[in-house]
């Protein structure tokens, strides 16, 4: 039995069918030959797509350095940011401490002046007179100019010579040469002590010839209730000799030649030159001193700088008699230790007011002398002194 023909084989037999299998073979041929020649042609577009991926992972590389130190120096200046903000920080917190501290002392310091003024206020803020008080240093805030300095200073010379209308030197004396040998003695001891010495001693030695030639352990004997008598002795001498001997036994009326003899300096010579010779000087002696840094004139504490400084402020003129009325209140009320502040008759000028006592039947109590109904300091006082003559040595 014959097999059924398919219809593959029988194409195959015919001559269309061999041509068109003829054909399907060659173009399956160029077909693999085309494909050969792409293999072969894609060779060298490998090449080159591999350099543009070595070039592209250079170029991501380099851009991850930059990348990297641009994180780096950022990193840097951020930590520079933070230090400069750190120091800035502790900057701000000590300049806060300051501030705070400052804060804290004006608080304290305007504390200490209520409490001043609560105690002034408390006292009864009036002065003797029953006159309200009111001191410059507690009545403004602002520092006191140099007009008004001025003012206030005068204003108190003029109302010390009202209290002390009869204020004159405290020692006794006849003539200049008493009056240096007295001023001489005072150092170191009160005047009255001094007037209680010297009417021996010029009973024995009346002139510079007598007592430059005085022996020197009986002249120690008679000032020595004066204490330091040794070398006032010798200053006595030494300015006897010199007065006998360069001035012609007489007592010089110029500044430069006192201040060239033995133990005499510019507060001697100014008590000499004022009360004896009339010559304005400003005197400072420790009473002085004190009054004019309580009332502000001056903050010095050279006499010579103090001297200097008051007399800036005072005429020429007022010299002498200020230098008296401020000793003199200084030796009455406005003490040292205890200043009678409930008693004296300027606390509405007096920038340190409660100091001393304010109580004024307390301060009445601490005043001395006239002020205080006792002897005053001369044996023979002048005709005008209000109170009582100081008794001699050893009267009872």
């Amino acid at each position: 039995m014959a097999s059924p023909k398919t219809p593959r084989s029988a194409a195959r037999k015919t001559p269309a069918a061999k041509t068109a299998a003829a054909r399907t073979t060659a173009a399956g041929t160029t077909a693999a030959g085309t494909t050969a020649a792409g293999g072969a042609a894609g060779t060298p577009a490998t090449g080159a797509a591999t350099a543009k991926k070595s070039t592209a992972a250079k170029k991501t590389t380099a851009a991850k350095k930059a990348a990297a130190v641009k994180k780096s120096t950022a990193t840097k200046k951020t930590t520079a940011t933070k230090k400069t903000t750190a120091a800035k920080k502790a900057v701000a917190v000590k300049k806060s401490t300051a501030t705070k501290k400052t804060t804290a002392a004006k608080k304290a310091t305007a504390a200490s002046g209520k409490a001043v003024t609560a105690k002034r206020t408390a006292a009864g803020g009036k002065s003797a007179a029953g006159a309200e008080v009111k001191s410059p240093a507690a009545s403004t805030a602002k520092p006191e100019s140099r007009t008004a300095l001025v003012r206030r200073a005068r204003r108190i010379n003029r109302e010390l010579a009202d209290v002390y209308p009869y204020a004159h030197p405290e020692l006794d004396f006849l003539n200049p040469f008493q009056l240096l040998v007295a001023t001489v003695l005072s150092a170191q001891t009160t005047d009255l002590r001094v007037n209680q010495t010297t009417p021996a001693l010029f009973a024995r030695y009346p002139t510079p010839e007598d007592m430059a030639a005085a022996v020197p352990e009986e002249l120690e004997e008679l000032i020595r209730p004066t204490g330091f008598f040794r070398a006032k002795a010798k200053s006595l001498i030494g300015l006897s000799k010199a007065l006998r001997d360069d001035f012609g036994g007489e007592v010089p009326g110029r500044l430069k030649d006192l201040v060239t003899l033995p133990g005499v300096g510019r507060k001697t010579a100014f008590v000499v030159l004022g009360n004896a010779f009339g010559v304005p000087g400003i005197t400072v002696d420790t009473h002085f001193m004190r009054l004019a840094r309580r009332w502000r004139w001056t903050a010095q504490e050279d006499p010579v700088k103090i001297e200097a400084e008051v007399a800036e402020i005072f005429p020429k003129s007022e010299w002498t008699m200020l230098s008296h009325r401020v000793i003199f209140h200084g030796r009455r009320i406005c003490h040292a230790r205890k200043p009678a502040c409930g008693a004296c008759p300027i606390t509405h000028l007096c920038p340190s007011y409660g100091e001393g006592e304010t109580d004024p039947e307390k301060a009445k109590k601490l005043l001395k002398y006239e002020m205080g109904g006792f002897p005053g300091q001369r044996l023979n006082p002048p005709p005008d002194y209000p109170g009582r003559p100081a008794p001699p040595m050893g009267a009872g």
